[in-house]
């Protein structure tokens, strides 16, 4: 558990007869078992070598020898014994050392998770049973004299009978399958704050007491490296009986609602997109119907992975409910509790720069608009002035083509190269490039302007160079100014070769 201060709430203590304001306190459970393990060498070394022990490497590593030697098994009991000679003295030695190798798999995995935690579990201890039987059976047979054997016919029918129980290893097979799905579930959330205790492991995150982000409850193959839909109900009917609801902001997929007795709501929001300021508005006037409606109720929220989406309509709410004040506050506050440090400092909060714009438009909305739409304002793109564009693509602009896109539909295209619907003006000596389009369209509302390239540029999100969300209702002045950092795709530092420190996109409008 860990306290946060994010509550606007305030409690009060008396000391020296005065009444004391203090900061209220959520306590907020991180998934961890709360164990408090002593700085000794033991516990270091365990920690230092948990990674390599659980990881998807090792674990297929195992899996492969396990599949090695039963085939090594099958070809030594397909041997003759006049033949066997040399060759099944090396595929027994292999299989040996096969054996003492899953030896020591056990006897890591009981190091690092712990004899009570590992033994807790049926199948790790049908495991380890085989894992001694067949490395006992292997040992006697290896090392037994078989030279005398044709004077006692049955004996080596019985040591070569034995043999044969080594391939009860094909049963191991079930519980490497369950960790190779744990490691590889680990791998894809990379470094999210998983919630890992009660029997549970799920990449699953309290953002607070009554928000959950967590990734796309799946089923068939993408249960394997995402959360499982049956766990992910299993975890909210254990934790929060009949008081959950479920969003899920995925447009490209969905699950049957039954599984969470129905208490799902959809918010079509297309990955690594933007909502729509009235699906904004929407949503949290239903999160705050559910949350008013008892106070044990409690929302989780998913896309894909539980970050951009998620994290984007999570900080929505945090501002919609007076949690934080402002989007930025909520955006840091947000990918400080979905990061997990202790295993790497990679960021795991909102990172497209557009849904960062979004959340800050939704402050705007709560507190300028009273939850309301902002008054609607249509505006005529004239043109756009590409910043610092040396280095990107030919550096001139004329490899181009834009695209304006408003609800979904493409309302503009113009293709730089052969200057189709637009005109090139060149600004060498200030290192830009102005794109001015020929009767360019007139929008309103949310608008997305997406730079295509055929020189190579690198790709991200949507196969697309750079590309950017903007709503009309709040551009001042006819102009929008999106540095590097505010563009989708050029933010990435490792773009930051192509896209140097002053790139940019001015976009002029008239009136229409």
């Amino acid at each position: 558990m860990s306290s946060v201060h994010f509550n606007p709430g305030m409690d009060s203590k008396e000391v020296n007869g005065n009444r004391v304001m203090e900061e209220a306190q959520v306590r907020i459970d991180d998934g961890k078992e709360e164990k408090a393990e002593p700085d000794t060498m033991y516990y270091r070394i365990r920690k230092s070598i948990a990674p390599f022990v659980m990881s998807f490497g090792f674990r297929v590593f195992g899996l492969v020898l396990i599949i090695v030697d039963i085939g090594l098994v099958i070809a030594d009991l397909s041997l003759t014994a006049d033949g066997r000679g040399n060759v099944g003295a090396t595929l027994e030695a292999i299989s040996l050392v096969i054996s003492f190798f899953f030896l020591i798999d056990v006897l890591l995995r009981i190091y690092v998770e712990g004899f009570k935690e590992y033994f807790s579990s049926k199948l790790n201890v049908v495991d380890a049973f085989i894992v001694i039987i067949t490395l006992t059976v292997t040992m006697f047979y290896t090392f037994s004299d078989l030279s005398g054997g044709t004077h006692i016919p049955r004996l080596v029918t019985f040591l070569r009978s034995l043999r044969i129980v080594i391939l009860v290893r094909i049963f191991r097979l079930a519980s490497q399958k369950q960790q190779l799905e744990k490691a590889t579930r680990r791998m894809v959330s990379e470094n999210k704050r998983r919630y890992q205790k009660d029997g549970f492991d799920l990449d699953l995150t309290y953002v607070t007491d009554r928000v959950i982000a967590m990734s796309f409850p799946s089923s068939g193959k993408q249960a394997l490296y995402r959360n499982p839909i049956r766990e992910v109900a299993r975890f909210l009917d254990t934790k929060h009986p009949d008081h959950y609801k479920v969003y899920n902001l995925c447009s490209e997929k969905g699950y049957d609602p039954k599984f969470f007795h129905y208490r799902v709501e959809r918010v079509m929001i297309d990955d690594h997109n933007v909502p729509s300021l009235e699906d904004m508005l929407r949503y949290t006037a239903s999160v705050r119907e559910w949350m008013a409606a008892d106070s044990h109720n409690v929302i989780a929220i998913h896309c894909k992975g539980g970050k951009g989406r998620t994290g984007t309509m999570v900080c929505t709410w945090l501002i919609d409910s007076d949690q934080f004040e402002s989007a930025q506050d909520s955006l840091d506050y947000f990918g400080e509790r979905r990061t997990d440090k202790s295993m790497s400092s990679k960021f795991q909060g909102v990172e497209t720069p557009s849904q960062s714009r979004y959340v800050g438009y939704y402050e705007m909305m709560k507190n300028k608009y009273s939850r309301q739409l902002p008054p609607p304002k249509s505006l005529k793109i004239k043109s756009f002035r590409i910043h610092s564009v040396a280095g990107v693509g030919k550096g001139n602009g004329s490899d181009l083509k834009v695209q304006i896109i408003v609800k979904k539909e493409r309302v503009f295209q113009c293709i730089c190269p052969k200057q189709e619907k637009c005109t090139l003006f060149p600004d060498a000596g200030n290192n830009a490039v102005v794109i001015s389009l020929l009767e360019g369209p007139v929008v309103c509302g949310d608008v997305k302007v997406m730079f295509e390239s055929s020189s190579g540029l690198p790709k991200g999100y949507e196969d697309c160079p750079f590309y950017f969300w903007f709503n009309t209702s709040f551009i001042e002045n006819n102009r929008l100014y999106l540095s590097r950092e505010e563009l989708d795709n050029p933010h990435k530092s490792k773009t930051w070769d192509i896209y140097k420190e002053d790139f940019g996109v001015t976009v002029i409008f008239t009136e229409p």
